[in-house]
């Protein structure tokens, strides 16, 4: 692959491209398109060094680790998923804090679900989080059925396609509003900076610099 001599950062659209947006501005950065006023997938920033991917937030990883972006933010849910199928891919040097939630077991209202995962119950359950869903029931004891989805994960109790899910929740509104429960925490998410292995070493000189200012510029845990 022919290098660009454009730094590429990889970043999705939603809570993760706004909460990054004042990291970057201190580190002395502008993105001077908005993903939701613009068409372009390819954003241009006040560098004229530095442009932005626009991609999907399971697709960030792949982008970094295969060069076609220098560095790039994913949640650690997607992170995960992606170290599973790609162990030791990409270099993870900073949790910048931001898009903090949580990854969850929520079931339908009035499910009894200390009574369903007993030891060596077995459970359907649905969720995108496939890796996490079988290691955080695996260390319960409890046997899965992982059926795997890739949106609107509240229906699946509420249609008997299964008896619960693994997703992130916020602010637990939409399982209220789709008469479910979170029961149970999975591990806290937020989101990290990834950078590509080659770029830090053959990049360095550019690269660094900005990595130092999202460092600099991260909020500390609270």
């Amino acid at each position: 692959m022919t290098q660009n001599p454009q730094l590429t950062m990889a970043l999705s659209k939603g809570r993760i491209f706004e909460e990054t947006l004042p990291l970057l501005e201190q580190a002395g950065i502008v993105v001077t398109e908005h993903p939701d006023q613009s068409r372009k997938l390819i954003l241009p920033t006040s560098r004229d060094d530095l442009r932005i991917l626009i991609v999907r937030a399971s697709d960030v990883p792949t982008y970094v680790q295969y060069g076609a972006a220098d560095f790039g933010i994913a949640g650690k849910d997607v992170l995960y998923e992606y170290s599973k199928e790609h162990p030791g891919g990409l270099y993870q040097p900073i949790d910048l804090n931001i898009a903090r939630c949580r990854l969850a077991v929520a079931v339908r209202d009035g499910f009894d679900y200390d009574a369903a995962v007993r030891q060596g119950a077995r459970l359907r359950v649905a969720t995108k989080y496939v890796n996490v869903a079988r290691e955080h029931f695996a260390r319960k004891g409890v046997y899965v059925d992982i059926i795997k989805l890739y949106g609107s994960m509240e229906l699946a109790p509420l249609v008997g396609l299964a008896d619960a899910i693994v997703d992130v929740v916020s602010t637990g509104g939409t399982l209220r509003a789709n008469g479910l429960v979170a029961v149970e925490d999975v591990m806290p998410v937020s989101s990290r900076l990834i950078v590509n292995q080659a770029a830090l070493k053959t990049r360095a000189a550019v690269l660094q610099p900005i990595l130092d200012a999202f460092e600099h510029a991260t909020p500390s845990q609270g």
